[in-house]
């Protein structure tokens, strides 16, 4: 079956979920959810296959990686989408015009959503989930390096689809290969919206080559700065926690920031990175504060690439700035617009940093690690957006849907 054929079906299905009742939603989403968890070992047979292609130092291998406990996080996670109120048909407002007219802004699917993602097979069941739960067909694609997990999850929603009598086109996968990207990207009439999840060349891909509406999820170069205020305790850990928790995900620290006044505490603030083995690019003050204190072999003086880079590693740079401003300047230079933290106990200073940061999530004395739907009680995630449009930050159900105006008369007529 070619791909434009593939794309019809998965377009037609989106009336197979118009009148989809809630409750049927919902318990068609918890029943997916205990197959993951009852068919775990067919889904980690397949997962280890793919596990199998991949360097284990590769970045990516983290994110591909499937264990019991993950998959259970999976399935909690689509329960928990599943327990979520409706975005659909909500009245957003309602005008009643002078000649009696009523007019309704109303909540709405926007039909099809595609997504282009690489070694990550969570996304396959977070996509599936908001989309269901969003009265949105999803239309997956996913990388060659996660192939076989993705095949095997959408094989037990399409088993559990079948056997409730959904049109399993409902949660279309697309081959792996860059034909079908191209065929996606230009699938006017056929897909509402794309969504890509991915490394910054994938997103530049997309975002120059789609002829379909795109919602970009921008790379994650996360930032934290330690102020001439900032609390040591709070700071050691909240580092150690925004680096060391996951690397190789969008919200990991890539840069540490930290007052002049304060690199004394350096030393104490970077101490637990050491424990994971964290490659340290330090600018000339923060690295003479380190040296000696942290092991040489970590220890890297801080060259052009240093900032600005996600590292999706045990890697991050410190800055050493003389004021909040130099901070805020150098966030603005080099961030992603993705998620940024301030340690501070000065109110004043807290408030300047929540204000003048243009990023999606902006923290105080909070690690960046919570830049995650189901941390925002979401539930899920599709996507983490950088954008200003219609959605920012964690992108959920609300973002998933559209609007269209319901118009009710009684006979007006336009003079």
């Amino acid at each position: 079956m070619n791909i434009q054929t593939i794309l019809r079906e998965a377009s037609a299905a989106t009336y197979d979920l118009m009148n989809l009742a809630d409750e049927r939603a919902t318990a068609l989403l918890q029943e997916v959810a205990e197959a993951l968890r009852r068919r775990s070992k067919e889904i980690l047979m397949a997962n280890a296959l793919d596990l199998g292609r991949m360097d284990p130092s590769n970045p990516k291998y983290d994110r591909l990686k499937l264990t019991k406990e993950r998959l259970d996080g999976i399935a909690s996670d689509m329960e928990n989408v599943s327990r979520l109120p409706s975005p659909l048909y909500r009245t957003l407002s309602e005008t009643i015009r002078p000649n009696g007219m009523t007019i309704r802004k109303v909540s709405v699917p926007f039909g099809v959503i595609g997504v282009i993602y690489e070694a990550r097979p969570n996304v396959t069941a977070d996509v599936f989930s908001l989309c269901l739960r969003s009265g949105n067909v999803c239309v997956l694609k996913g990388g060659s390096d996660a192939e076989e997990s993705n095949r095997a999850l959408v094989a037990i929603i399409h088993d559990v689809l079948r056997q409730k009598g959904i049109n399993p086109a409902v949660c279309t996968l697309l081959p792996s290969d860059r034909e079908a990207t191209t065929e996606l990207l230009e699938a006017v009439g056929l897909v509402d919206l794309i969504i890509p999840r991915g490394s910054g060349s994938l997103i530049r891909f997309v975002r120059e080559h789609a002829k379909v509406p795109v919602i970009e999820t921008g790379a994650g170069i996360c930032h934290t700065y330690f102020d001439v205020a900032g609390d040591k305790e709070k700071g050691r850990e909240i580092v150690n926690n925004a680096k060391t928790r996951r690397v190789s995900v969008c919200n990991a620290l890539d840069c540490l920031i930290v007052h002049q006044e304060r690199l004394d505490d350096l030393p104490y603030l970077c101490g637990r990175l050491a424990d994971s083995r964290v490659i340290i690019y330090a600018d000339e003050p923060a690295y003479n504060a380190l040296e000696g204190q942290y092991p040489d072999d970590l220890l890297c003086h801080a060259g052009p690439d240093s900032f600005g880079t996600e590292f999706l590693d045990y890697k991050m740079s410190v800055r050493t700035v003389r004021s909040i401003d130099e901070a805020l300047a150098h966030i603005s230079r080099y961030g992603s617009k993705h998620s940024e933290s301030i340690v501070s106990e000065n109110p004043e200073a807290i408030r300047v940093f929540q204000r003048m940061v243009d990023a999606a999530c902006v923290y105080a004395n909070v690690s960046t690690a919570f830049t995650d739907g189901a941390q925002f009680g979401f539930g899920a995630e599709i996507g983490i957006s950088t954008q200003k449009m219609h959605a920012r930050g964690p992108m959920a159900l609300p973002e998933l849907t559209t609007y269209k105006y319901i118009i009710e008369g009684n006979g007006q007529i336009r003079k």
